[in-house]
């Protein structure tokens, strides 16, 4: 029971730390953070990522500089990295020019406690998207990149597969796009 997380907090370093049931701190480094490819849009989509999170801030910008511009061809002074955090996760974007492209390989995930929550994120972070991408849940933002606007309560509905609840709200989360909690609920109790 010593593990048991009773509060957390930051340090002004950023470092997230735990007070377990003894009040010890046990902190949590984050050591995988996503770096998202961007041709030359990075600042433009951080800004727009922290703007729909709440709490969602720039945390550092860098530049290039003439040093390797042989290989990176880009303008000394023009943005090279922007490091950001949204519901305290860190991402880093990248301007690395128009080589790579999002693809739906590779989505994050907005847990959603709340219809009112899913039809937030669903509308904001579809904003400028491609109607056509939209499915299930998913869709795809202004710059390519995929999200999945789930309410929390669907992996409780799906969990057991082969039940007819679950069967049933998988065939009605199959028609919808934008993901519907009362819809799904009444599907799953039948």
């Amino acid at each position: 029971m010593s593990n048991v997380v009773l509060a957390w907090g930051r340090t002004a370093s950023g470092l997230i730390y735990y007070l377990n049931q003894k009040g010890h701190a046990m902190a949590n480094i984050q050591s995988i953070v996503p770096c998202l490819w961007f041709d030359s849009q990075a600042e433009e989509a951080a800004k727009f990522y922290t703007g729909i999170f709440d709490g969602g801030r720039i945390t550092q910008v860098s530049y290039y500089t003439e040093v390797g511009q042989e290989q990176h061809g880009q303008k000394p002074g023009t943005v090279l990295t922007v490091e950001f955090e949204i519901n305290g996760q860190k991402f880093t974007a990248l301007n690395g020019g128009p080589i790579f492209k999002f693809s739906e390989a590779v989505s994050f995930q907005v847990m959603c406690e709340s219809q009112q929550e899913v039809d937030r994120y669903w509308t904001r972070l579809g904003e400028g998207g491609d109607p056509a991408a939209q499915q299930c849940g998913w869709l795809k933002d202004k710059y390519g990149l995929s999200w999945q606007i789930v309410p929390s309560v669907l992996t409780e509905m799906l969990k057991d597969s082969q039940s007819p609840r679950a069967q049933r709200a998988m065939a009605a989360l199959m028609q919808m796009k934008k993901l519907d909690i009362a819809e799904l609920q009444r599907a799953y109790a039948g």
